[in-house]
């Protein structure tokens, strides 16, 4: 069984560092520096009276509010602790098909969610991470730098420029990805993916960084949820909000699938404050429009600034964070930039495929991501 990892653990860092926590700067984890938004505290502070009571199982002023949000009905959406939870019941419903497709490098954490399950049969599928194959400029302010990943072939193919691997679609196989994709950031095209709706008995997409993105750029299935009984969105408050320590994530799916979930799961899994955190939120349009023209900048800087260095090869990306190709050992670069710099990295020995000659980092405020250029340079020149 492979290695689960997540980036974000501070503490160790420290440790390893012998600095206290607060003395990090955290590229490990990608996590908006923006947040989070002061409404979301001041829900936070003015719920606190509210702990002593339980809070309401059913969710109903949450699950509203994102329904607005989203332009659908309460009963298609799904509050759960984090995405963690929900990709728990994601993986009980895959196990019970033939065959899980899996496009890779991925998320640790969906090998969890499956091999949880003995009987589940992952089929995965590699794609190109060849930087010949990609279009390594740097982004410009405002693009999103989207891939048209599915064909309608017999062998369907994802990918399109060299971003490419091939699936066998089949009605008692179900589908599992992300977008933007996580660890290469690169953004599926809404188009792309829609044509396996059909094809798969089971269709989940994560779009937990779909928020990066403005709305005139994403490719967010959300849409076409109530057309397709088997299709199921995943999204997290946790990146796009800064509020990784809140756990809180909510599915889309059909309501008698949701159901079913619910009677799954442990009760109350959602407490007050995090309910009262995600309305404030998704209602805060000041901080959402302050992000979206932030980030495009920051990763611009950042891009340009890895690529300046010899030896790393960053891939462009829709999201908040690049994956970067690197001559030497990644977690040897990230053992000096932490003891030498106080500053921490996330290696990519969790993803398949990728190994000890790639790495990942977070875009944060222009300081800290010269601060990390500066550092990388430094000890790249040793």
């Amino acid at each position: 069984m492979r290695q689960t990892a997540h980036g974000g653990n501070i503490n160790k860092a420290a440790a390893l560092a012998g600095c206290p926590p607060s003395a990090i700067i955290d590229f490990s984890a990608s996590i908006s520096p923006l947040g989070p938004p002061r409404s979301v505290l001041a829900a936070i502070e003015s719920q606190l009276p509210n702990l002593r009571h339980y809070p309401d199982p059913d969710y109903r002023e949450l699950r509203s509010a994102l329904g607005q949000f989203h332009q659908l009905p309460s009963e298609w959406i799904l509050p759960g602790n984090g995405s963690a939870e929900l990709l728990t019941l994601v993986g009980k419903e895959l196990a019970e098909l033939a065959a899980v497709n899996l496009i890779t490098p991925a998320f640790g954490d969906y090998y969890r969610c499956l091999l949880a399950h003995h009987n589940v049969k992952v089929l995965e599928f590699p794609i190109s991470l060849d930087r010949q194959e990609h279009n390594c400029s740097a982004p410009t302010q405002g693009e999103s730098s989207p891939v048209s990943p599915f064909f309608l072939n017999t062998r369907k193919s994802i990918g399109e420029g060299g971003f490419a691997c091939t699936l066998y679609p089949s009605q008692n196989h179900g589908l599992l990805l992300n977008n933007p994709h996580n660890p290469t950031g690169k953004l599926f095209l809404r188009e792309g993916i829609l044509p396996y709706l059909k094809d798969f008995g089971l269709v989940v997409v994560d779009e937990a960084f779909m928020d990066f993105l403005p709305p005139d750029e994403e490719q967010s299935l959300i849409g076409e949820v109530q057309k397709y009984p088997n299709l199921v969105i995943l999204r997290s408050l946790t990146k796009f909000y800064s509020l990784p320590g809140l756990r809180l994530g909510y599915a889309i799916a059909h309501p008698d699938r949701l159901r079913r979930w619910q009677s799954w799961r442990d009760p109350w899994p959602v407490n007050i404050l995090a309910q009262a955190a995600a309305i404030a939120a998704v209602g805060d349009r000041e901080f959402q429009r302050q992000s979206w023209a932030w980030l495009p900048q920051a990763r611009k800087q950042l891009f340009e600034g890895l690529a300046n260095i010899p030896g790393l090869q960053p891939l462009p990306s829709a999201a908040n964070f690049l994956l970067v190709k690197c001559r030497q050992s990644s977690s040897k670069l990230q053992t000096q930039l932490l003891q030498q710099h106080r500053i921490l990295i996330r290696d990519c020995l969790s993803f398949p495929k990728l190994g000890d000659r790639y790495f990942r980092v977070a875009v944060r405020l222009s300081s800290e991501n010269q601060s990390l250029l500066n550092a990388i340079a430094s000890v790249n020149s040793l």
